[in-house]
C-alpha cells in the first residue's frame, strides 16, 4: 500500500469512512448520502459539496472507481487500495473501542 495514501486517509473523517463503507456496494452519491443517514439515525449528514468532492478525491487517489452511469447518476465502488485503506481504519475503531470496554 501507498504509505502516503496511509498518511492522508487514516485516521479517516467520518465521512470519508462511511463513504468507503457504503462503496463496498455499487452506489451513486444520494444513495451513498441517504444509507449514511439510515446507518447513524441521521446523526451523520452529508451535504452534496462534500459528498462529490469526496468522491472526486477518492477517485483520484484510486480508492473508488466509477463504475457507470445510471439515469445520470455515477455509480462507484471501493478498489482494493480502498478496501485496505478502510480494513486499516475498521481495525483502529475496533482497537478504540476494545480500549474502551475494557479499561472503563
Amino acid at each position: 500500500m501507498d504509505s502516503k495514501l496511509k498518511r492522508v486517509y487514516v485516521p479517516m473523517t467520518e465521512t470519508g469512512f462511511y463513504i468507503l463503507f457504503c462503496l463496498r456496494e455499487e452506489m451513486h452519491g444520494y444513495s451513498i448520502t441517504q444509507k449514511v443517514r439510515e446507518l447513524t439515525g441521521g446523526d451523520v449528514a452529508i451535504g452534496p459539496g462534500t459528498m462529490y468532492g469526496t468522491l472526486s478525491k477518492m477517485e483520484k487517489d484510486g480508492l473508488i472507481e466509477f463504475i457507470r452511469e445510471e439515469e445520470k447518476r455515477k455509480l462507484y465502488k471501493i478498489t482494493d487500495a480502498g478496501r485496505e485503506i478502510l480494513d486499516l481504519e475498521m481495525k483502529r475503531i475496533r482497537r478504540l473501542y476494545k480500549n474502551i470496554t475494557e479499561n472503563n
